[in-house]
């Protein structure tokens, strides 16, 4: 495939099949690599959940403090390796992450978003099946915070010390260099029900099987050999291919993230994830098992997030938890990975904001995504990876090129 490939320019399913035609002559290896991946997946989410019931973090947990002092300890690290996620604590200060929020609140008033959203909303495709209300995902790309958020140097300190968690990354990224990725703020309110999201991967669904190089990512799992894989190896990860969709990434991430404008815990309709690693490995081999038909990889769609369904992937989604509790100025971080969710009540009192930062180190593919992103920033457009909504070309107090900081302006190319 190529970056011009879309979903309906080849036959799906004849590639689907043809993978798995493939995969033939090693399916007695692949039943048994899934059954005891599966066995290891099972035995993880007994644990996490005897954690959680104890009152055990089951997402580890650091400070920006220690990061900076060059201080976070061997076992520290080894966890983020080991669950595929982290909570960074206190990398803003919260007095700034709580105006912050004030800040992009008044963007949103100031500019009459909602009335505007309504108007667009069905040209968000990822976002476009969740129940009418309001608001509580924001097309919002140039408010002045996110712009701040995205070149603050701590956050560069934060996301160099997790990429440089990753092996054979020389030649292939430079964790010292970000290249901003524009996302998007979510402000969901207490009480709203409309916002859950399902478990799930993003970064590619199909693609992680019939694409040459996720198939070069992932050589050791479709040869038997789960635990031989490294989820961190960054080897092969710039040569991967994506069916080009609103809902898909076209940049290479390390991680996905955010950072909190507002307090929210396990209650607050946030972030739940299923920190295992391997899990990747035990989504990969269950499509690959003989209950499966032949075009089909456990629902799988082109152009979508990578489901994760219970009627096939039970063991691993008996290991989902719900981030502990943070507070504005800390980040969240999730290998791509790692699957994913947000609960579907937001039980608190309070707003649950973020801005959505994730971890995009500077290399080849993701310095081609800089020109796009470069002139919608100057033209207050959608990136090109999002929805063209193009909210902001009009928008009072949005961001301009004065105000990227020198590094703020390495990161986006200038």
């Amino acid at each position: 495939m190529t970056d011009a490939t879309a979903a309906n320019d080849f036959d799906v399913s004849a590639a689907i099949v043809a993978f798995k035609r493939a995969m033939a002559p090693r399916r007695d290896g692949l039943k048994r690599a899934f059954e005891d991946v599966r066995g290891h997946v099972a035995r993880t989410a007994e644990k996490i959940q005897a954690d959680v019931a104890a009152g055990r973090p089951t997402v580890p947990e650091l400070a920006y403090a220690d990061i900076k002092a060059g201080t976070v300890s061997d076992a520290a690290r080894a966890a983020i390796r080991r669950t595929g996620c982290a909570v960074v604590r206190g990398v803003f200060p919260e007095a700034q992450a709580k105006d912050w929020f004030a800040e992009v609140g008044r963007y949103i008033d100031d500019n009459d978003y909602e009335r505007k959203e309504v108007e667009k909303r069905s040209l968000d495709k990822y976002f476009s099946a969740l129940k009418a209300g309001k608001p509580q995902i924001f097309n919002l790309y140039w408010s002045k915070p996110q712009v701040a958020a995205r070149q603050d140097a701590k956050l560069a300190e934060t996301r160099s010390f997790l990429d440089r968690l990753w092996t054979n990354y020389e030649g292939v990224f430079d964790p010292d260099l970000q290249v901003t990725y524009a996302d998007r703020v979510r402000r969901r309110q207490p009480g709203d029900t409309t916002l859950g999201l399902s478990p799930h991967m993003d970064a590619g669904t199909v693609e992680r099987w019939i694409d040459p190089g996720y198939q070069a990512v992932y050589e050791r799992v479709f040869a038997g050999d789960w635990q031989g894989y490294d989820p961190f190896d960054a080897r092969h990860r710039l040569d991967t291919r994506e069916i080009p969709s609103p809902a898909v990434a076209s940049v290479f991430r390390t991680y996905q993230g955010w950072t909190a404008l507002t307090r929210q815990g396990p209650k607050d309709g946030t972030l739940r994830l299923i920190p295992i690693a391997e899990g990747i490995s035990y989504v990969l081999l269950r499509a690959l098992q003989d209950d499966v038909a032949e075009d089909d990889l456990c629902g799988a769609a082109p152009g979508r997030a990578l489901g994760i369904r219970p009627e096939w992937h039970a063991d691993m989604m008996a290991g989902t938890v719900s981030i502990p509790e943070v507070m504005p100025g800390d980040t969240v971080w999730w290998h791509t990975d790692i699957c994913h969710s947000v609960a579907d009540e937001h039980a608190g009192h309070e707003y649950a904001s973020v801005i959505y930062i994730g971890s995009a180190p500077d290399c080849a593919k993701n310095r081609a995504y800089l020109p796009g992103q470069r002139q919608a920033f100057l033209d207050g457009r959608s990136p090109p990876d999002f929805a063209p909504m193009n909210f902001e070309v009009d928008f009072k107090g949005r961001a301009g090129e004065a105000d990227l900081t020198e590094l703020g302006r390495r990161q986006m190319g200038f």
